[in-house]
């Protein structure tokens, strides 16, 4: 039996609704460029956490471009003070000040943070600091999930808190941008913590926009595509998925522009086609669905099974 014309326009319409609300906007984003933060929100001074290599990094350097100042919280380490030095050495008319610190539970970044811009007025902060824990969940010792949760998660919840508090006190505009991942709409099997603290980081930037961007200080959450950098080289157990993304992943200058496009835009912002297509590959699926497939699949995936074998070795 024919199904009528009528009734095939009705279950199309949804689709279709989804499809315009979510190519719209980015279509609009597209079509306006980016945008020069420094005369958006009349700022001078920019925070942006990983900001030493990777994304980070190339934000801290589209953020110099446009004239601002830079505060660069991250690892102590040989990546840091270079990446300071660099952008001190190519933008001699501003300052950049690199902060030494260490995301874990109970260390003082805050503080440091705190103590580094004390004196300026910051407008502008990148939530970008964060890694990837692999392997099965109970295989990895309790420290690192909770090192991995602090970093991707509590720290930008704490930044958040203390540079938000302090524009509405001064009532400054400004901007709190968050980087999360595709990672953040589906479930992660063998990289756990890394999942679900995305999935935190979109659903807290989802919520916060609510009470800050009707004041004046507006927030993002970025879901990037693969991105070429050392994030894939400190992954302690690969993962076959992960190679393969790793073959699509661009070079991090490609993301700053589409960022600064996408802020005071929208909220949340898949960048990059395998991000966009890792969302339409799963916009129409309960995630209850997904989720009890995924469950009932991943125990005979090449993965699960070859690192399920080393289980007792650990």
């Amino acid at each position: 039996m024919a199904v009528p014309v009528f009734l095939l326009y009705i279950l199309a319409a949804p689709t279709a609704l989804w499809l315009a609300a979510y190519f719209l906007p980015l279509l609009y984003i597209r079509l306006r460029g980016v945008q020069d933060l420094k005369k958006k929100y009349g700022a001078t001074w920019a925070v942006v956490t990983g900001g030493s290599t990777g994304i980070g990094r190339a934000i801290c350097e589209e953020l110099a471009k446009q004239g601002l100042n830079v505060v660069v919280a991250a690892l102590p380490d040989k990546f840091l003070e270079p990446a300071v030095a660099e952008l001190s050495a190519a933008y001699k008319g501003q300052e950049f000040v690199a902060v030494g610190v260490s995301f874990a539970p109970g260390a003082d970044y805050l503080e440091k943070i705190k103590a580094a811009t004390a004196d300026k007025d910051v407008q502008i902060v990148f939530n970008n600091a964060g890694f990837i824990v692999t392997g099965f969940f109970d295989t990895q010792p309790l420290g690192k999930h909770l090192v991995n949760m602090e970093c991707n998660a509590t720290a930008a919840v704490a930044i958040t808190h203390h540079f938000a508090a302090a524009m509405m006190r001064k009532g400054l505009k400004g901007c709190i941008v968050f980087t999360s991942s595709a990672s953040a709409y589906i479930p992660n099997p063998f990289a756990i913590i890394y999942g679900a603290t995305k999935a935190f980081m979109s659903q807290f930037a989802a919520s916060i926009a609510v009470e800050l961007q009707c004041k004046g200080i507006d927030v993002c959450v970025i879901h990037p595509s693969p991105v070429a950098s050392n994030f894939y080289n400190k992954v302690e157990h690969k993962i076959d998925s992960m190679e393969s993304f790793k073959k699509l992943a661009v070079d991090p200058s490609e993301l700053p522009r589409e960022i600064f496009a996408s802020i005071g835009r929208c909220v949340l912002r898949d960048v990059g086609n395998t991000a966009v297509g890792m969302r339409l590959g799963v916009a129409l699926l309960p995630y209850s669905a997904l989720a009890h497939i995924i469950a009932l699949v991943a125990p005979f995936l090449p993965d699960y099974v070859e690192n399920d074998k080393k289980r007792g070795q650990v």
